[in-house]
C-alpha cells in the first residue's frame, strides 16, 4: 500500500533553495541557457538539463502511456533519466516544468510527472510548476518582478539571436562561425545580467547585429522553410529531431518566428477572453500594459535590424495578429490557437510559400488550427507548400525526413517552373524542347503537399 507521504506531493519549501538542485529540462536551446543563469543569479542552483538520444523516449514510455502528449512523455523520460543517471542526489534535487494551463493534455503535466515520481521511486523530488495562471512553484520558489524582467529581457535578446543565426548558418563558409558567435552572445548575455548591462538594449543590439554580419557567408540563394506547430515541437531539438539543423544539411534556410510572439499571443487572449466573456477590469488593464511593454521591445528589435540593413527582420505581432483577419477567429485559443494559422499565413505572405507544421500525434488543437486549415490557406494561396509532420515515440526519423525531402523538392520543381497557378487556372504549358514526362505526374505541387 502507498504511505501517505508516496500520495502527497512535496512542496518546494524555503529551505530547499540553498541546498537544491533545480533541473529545468530544455525547450529554447539559447533562451534557456540565459533563463537558467538568471535563476542562478536570484539564488537557485538551476541545471539545464541537455541530454538527448532514444532513451530519453524509452524512459518516457516507461511511465507515460503513449498516446499521451508528446512533449509531456519527452520532458518526462528526460527527467526521469536524469535522475536515473547517478549524476544528482535525489534527495536534493527538484523538477521545474513550464505550462501555459490551456485546455489540453500539456495542462495534465505537473500530475503526469508527479506520477511517474513514484513509479520510478522517486517520490521525495518536488516539483516546481511556472505557469500562465500562477508564477509561485511552492513557497521556496518565486518569481520576483525583478526576475520576470530579465526573463523578459533574455526571450528578446533570444529571439534575435536565433533569427540572425538561421540567417547566417546556412551561408556561412566556415563551418561552425555562427555557433561560436551565437555562444558568445549567451555568455555575454549571462554576464550583463547580473550587473544591469542587459538594460543597453540599443548598444547590444548593434554590437550583435555587428557581430553576425561579419561572418562570411556566400550569397546563393536558398530555398526558405518556415517551421510553425505546438511550442516544444516547434523549438525542442529534442522533439523535432533537430528540424532546423536537418534544414539546412537539406541546402535550406529555416525561418522560426520567436518565443516572444508566444507569450504576446497569451497575453492578448486574456484581453480577448474579457471581450468575450467578460471579467475584472484590473485584470484587463494588467495584460494591456504588459502587451504594449513586451511590444515596445519587440518592436525596438526589428527597428534595429531594419536599420542595419544586412539582414530580413522579423514581423510584428500586431501585423502577425492581423493576418488571421478573415481565416479564423480569435476565439480558437486551445493549444497555439490563431497564432499557428497566423503565423503560416504571415510566411506565405512574406515569401516563404515552403511550411512544415510540427505537431505531436494525436494534438487535437493542433489538428483543428493547422491541418483544419490548411486547405483555406492554399485556396487563397495557391503557392503554398504545406506539410505537417506528427511526431511520437513510434514515428521513425526516416519516415519524417522523407516527407520534408518530399516538400523540399515540391519547392525546388515550383522554383525551376515557376509558381503553381492560382485555383482555377491551368498549368503553365512546358517548354515545347523538354518532354511533359520528365516531370512525373504525381509531383504536382497541388496534389503532393497535400499530405
Amino acid at each position: 500500500m502507498p504511505t501517505e507521504h508516496q500520495n502527497k506531493p512535496v512542496e518546494f519549501t524555503p529551505a530547499m533553495r540553498e541546498d537544491y538542485t533545480i533541473l529545468v529540462p530544455m525547450m529554447l536551446p539559447i533562451h534557456f541557457e540565459m533563463i537558467v543563469q538568471i535563476l542562478r543569479e536570484s539564488g537557485y542552483r538551476a541545471e539545464l538539463l541537455r541530454t538527448t538520444g532514444r532513451r530519453l523516449v524509452d524512459e518516457g514510455l516507461k511511465n507515460v502511456h503513449n498516446d499521451t502528449c508528446y512533449p509531456a512523455l519527452l520532458v518526462i523520460g528526460q527527467m526521469i533519466d536524469a535522475l536515473k543517471s547517478g549524476q544528482y542526489d535525489v534527495n536534493k534535487t527538484a523538477l521545474l516544468i513550464t505550462q501555459t494551463g490551456g485546455g489540453c493534455r500539456a495542462s495534465n503535466y505537473i500530475y503526469l510527472l508527479r506520477k511517474a515520481l513514484r513509479q520510478s521511486g522517486f517520490p521525495q523530488v518536488p516539483v516546481i510548476s511556472i505557469n500562465f495562471t500562477d508564477l509561485a512553484g511552492g513557497t521556496g520558489f518565486k518569481i520576483t518582478p525583478k526576475m520576470l524582467i530579465k526573463i523578459v529581457y533574455a526571450m528578446i535578446y533570444g529571439d534575435m539571436l536565433m533569427w540572425l543565426r538561421n540567417q547566417c548558418k546556412p551561408y556561412e563558409l566556415k563551418k561552425g562561425q555562427t555557433d561560436k558567435v551565437v555562444d558568445r552572445w549567451i555568455k555575454i548575455m549571462n554576464r550583463q545580467f547580473s550587473s544591469g548591462k542587459f538594460l543597453r538594449v540599443g548598444h547590444n543590439y548593434r554590437e550583435i547585429l555587428e557581430d553576425f554580419a561579419a561572418i562570411e557567408r556566400h550569397r546563393e540563394k536558398k530555398i526558405k522553410v518556415g517551421i510553425v506547430g505546438e511550442i516544444y515541437m516547434k523549438y525542442a531539438p529534442l522533439g523535432n529531431n533537430d528540424l532546423e539543423n536537418f534544414l539546412i544539411k537539406e541546402g535550406a534556410q529555416p525561418v522560426v518566428s520567436g518565443v516572444l510572439d508566444f507569450c504576446l499571443y497569451c497575453l492578448k487572449n486574456g484581453i480577448i477572453d474579457y471581450k468575450l466573456y467578460g471579467g475584472t477590469k484590473g485584470g484587463k488593464t494588467i495584460k494591456t500594459l504588459s502587451l504594449r511593454y513586451c511590444q515596445h521591445w519587440q518592436n525596438q528589435m526589428i527597428r534595429a535590424i531594419k536599420k542595419h540593413g544586412e539582414f530580413t527582420a522579423p514581423t510584428p505581432f500586431a501585423e502577425l495578429e492581423a493576418a488571421v483577419d478573415g481565416f479564423i477567429g480569435k476565439g480558437a485559443k486551445m493549444g497555439e490557437g490563431w497564432l499557428l494559422t497566423a503565423e503560416m499565413l504571415e510566411l506565405i505572405q512574406s515569401g516563404v510559400n515552403n511550411v512544415v507544421c510540427t505537431q505531436p500525434f494525436g494534438c487535437l488543437p493542433n489538428h483543428i488550427i493547422a491541418k483544419g486549415m490548411m486547405r483555406k490557406i492554399k485556396n487563397k494561396y495557391p503557392q503554398a507548400n504545406i506539410v505537417a509532420v506528427d511526431y511520437d515515440p513510434s514515428a521513425t526519423p526516416i519516415n519524417q525526413e522523407n516527407r520534408l525531402k518530399l516538400m523540399l523538392s515540391n519547392a525546388r520543381l515550383t522554383e525551376e517552373f515557376g509558381a503553381a497557378p492560382a485555383a482555377g487556372k491551368p498549368k503553365p504549358i512546358l517548354d515545347k524542347t523538354e518532354p511533359a514526362a520528365a516531370i512525373p505526374a504525381e509531383r504536382d505541387q497541388r496534389e503532393t503537399v497535400t499530405l
